[in-house]
């Protein structure tokens, strides 16, 4: 390193921005040096750009991250050397590096992750604005407050940490308090509310019990006036000889005015619209639910369209009422028949529709007519319920079937409603269902016992037997449209489906599954052309097939 000569003067002609830069007295030396003043009399030389060796590898060494044949053998910590340039954490195999968005944004990860954590930190993110990174253990997504929480855990006193949540008003009762009997769930009502429906409900009570001393006090005094003895508490009501007529012949109540009784034309109500043909027409899967018949007060048992043309809706419930409804115009119920004290398990249309049956739960089996609500006869066996009544299919319709719970098929006859003509006695438990087959000359039973039994109509002996070990109890039989099959509702969620022929043999080929009727006496049904099967569910949803493949329908 070279020094300076002499030392350089420094005067106050060298701060005069307007003097000469160049200074005549400094030498040249191959790198810039200054003179750095260490005290007032003594100087020290400093270099500012040394000269720096610097070792530059070999560029041929360098190996390519997509090269895939080497010529010369390289060391190992060639081999393993980190790649240099920008990197790339998710590039795919069949793309070139630097084309591995799989996103319109950008790269996506994937991850396995259970339902319940997915839900968890997605309502988590969603309430709370975080959220647990599943690929960084620890880390979070937005802020959290404290590391672990959720919207499963979270705490009273998290409650502060995040400003969205409300502090004046809680819908969680002792909600620090841990353990899951402390959490009210997360639609409680504010607990004012609950407050004003505490005295709501107190006030209903009290009114409540003033309308019944009020209700008995008049009791007692209608009874003095017949001449019955007051009822003491837990007597049922005495019935009068008027009542018993009323129920015995049942009543009945037309929602329209005088006017739709009949059409300008003198037609009844029951008349079919006159666009609507008879005959095969196209059948289309269900896309869109139209509308909903509301009218009884507890569940429907069974529903019935009205034979051939389907205009009419007969539906039986629980409450004991028989109505029926319109189906093409407004869609509404039209009359309802009152006369079982008990719910109605099961009813049948005649073949012309004019009159149908219905069983209830009173051990009745009543026979009305359609068009004006009159109850023609009444058929009972004073000893078990009915729970299934088929009319024979023939013109006349003055004969019919039912199934009892005391194991026993009955077959009437409307003309002599006082006792049965025929009785079959071969099953072990109660009668679920009736079928006619082979043109009408035999029909098929079902029951609780879990068997099939295949009779001759007006013969009490049974043709065919079929009982498995494998068989469950079968509460729904339908008839296929082209009369060559049935289609039994098994308990064990699948449709079996059974030959109508000679032998009545199972057909092992086809089923259909993917219904959950375990439990559950769910109809099966069939579309007019034969083409699709139908069924509910469990679940209360409505399953259709296809026929010929057995294949669910999306």
């Amino acid at each position: 390193m070279s020094t300076f000569p002499s030392l350089v003067a420094y005067s106050e002609e060298d701060d005069d921005p307007s003097s000469n830069t160049n200074n005549p007295t400094t030498t040249t030396t191959p790198t810039p040096n200054i003179v750095a003043p260490l005290n007032s009399n003594i100087f020290k030389t400093i270099n500012l750009a040394p000269s720096i060796s610097q070792k530059i590898g070999d560029s041929s060494n360098l190996i390519k991250p997509d090269t895939r044949s080497l010529s010369y053998n390289p060391t190992v910590d060639e081999l393993y050397a980190p790649i240099l340039g920008p990197s790339i954490q998710h590039p795919k195999s069949n793309q070139p590096i630097g084309f591995a968005r799989n996103h319109h944004i950008g790269v996506v990860e994937d991850h396995v992750l259970n339902a319940f954590s997915f839900d968890e930190q997605y309502n988590t993110f969603h309430s709370y604005g975080f959220a647990a990174d599943p690929s960084l253990p620890g880390k979070y997504v937005g802020e959290a407050p404290v590391p672990g929480l959720s919207v499963y855990n979270i705490i009273a006193s998290d409650n502060n940490a995040n400003p969205n949540i409300s502090t004046e008003k809680k819908k969680r009762k002792n909600f620090g308090v841990a353990g899951t009997d402390s959490f009210a769930g997360p639609w409680r009502t504010f607990d004012e509310h609950d407050k004003r429906d505490e005295e709501i409900q107190k006030l209903q009570v009290e009114n409540k019990l003033k309308e019944g001393e009020n209700a008995s006090e008049k009791d007692k005094e209608k009874d003095k006036g017949k001449g019955k003895r007051p009822r003491g508490e837990g007597e049922e009501e005495e019935e009068t000889e008027e009542e018993k007529k009323q129920k015995e012949s049942g009543t009945t109540v037309f929602h329209g005015g005088k006017e739709q009784l009949r059409d300008y034309l003198g037609r009844s109500w029951m008349v079919p619209p006159s666009d609507l043909k008879v005959g095969p027409h196209d059948v289309f899967i269900p896309k869109k639910w139209i509308h909903t018949w509301t009218g009884h007060t507890q569940g429907v048992n069974i529903t019935r369209f009205f034979p051939e043309y389907g205009h009419l809706i007969l539906s039986a419930g629980l409450d004991g009422k028989v109505k029926i409804w319109d189906v093409y115009n407004k869609r509404k119920v039209i009359r309802t028949y009152l006369g079982h004290s008990k719910g109605v398990r099961d009813v049948c249309f005649s073949t012309d529709g004019k009159k149908f049956l219905s069983a209830s739960f009173d051990r009745i089996i009543k026979l009305w007519d359609t068009e004006t609500g009159q109850v023609i006869s009444s058929f009972t066996n004073n000893k078990s319920l009915p729970y299934v009544v088929k009319f024979h299919p023939t013109t006349d319709c003055n004969e019919f079937l039912s199934g009892w719970t005391d194991n026993k098929i009955l077959q009437f006859d409307t003309r002599t409603p006082d006792k049965f003509t025929q009785e079959y006695t071969e099953h072990l438990g109660t009668v679920n269902t009736i079928t006619f087959t082979d043109n009408n000359r035999r029909f098929v039973s079902s029951s609780d016992d879990k068997s099939l039994r295949l009779w001759d109509y007006g013969t009490p002996v049974t043709i065919k037997y079929v009982s498995e070990p494998h068989m469950h109890s079968m509460p729904a039989i339908e008839l296929h449209p082209n009369g060559k099959w049935l289609l039994a509702q098994s308990l064990d969620n699948q449709i079996l489906v059974y030959s109508t022929g000679e032998k009545f043999t199972l057909n092992k080929k086809k089923r259909f599954t993917g219904h959950l009727v375990s439990g559950y006496a769910c109809q099966v049904s069939c579309s007019p052309d034969g083409r699709y099967v139908i069924s509910g569910d469990g679940d209360g949803k409505l399953w259709i097939w296809e026929w010929k493949s057995a294949k669910v329908c999306k």
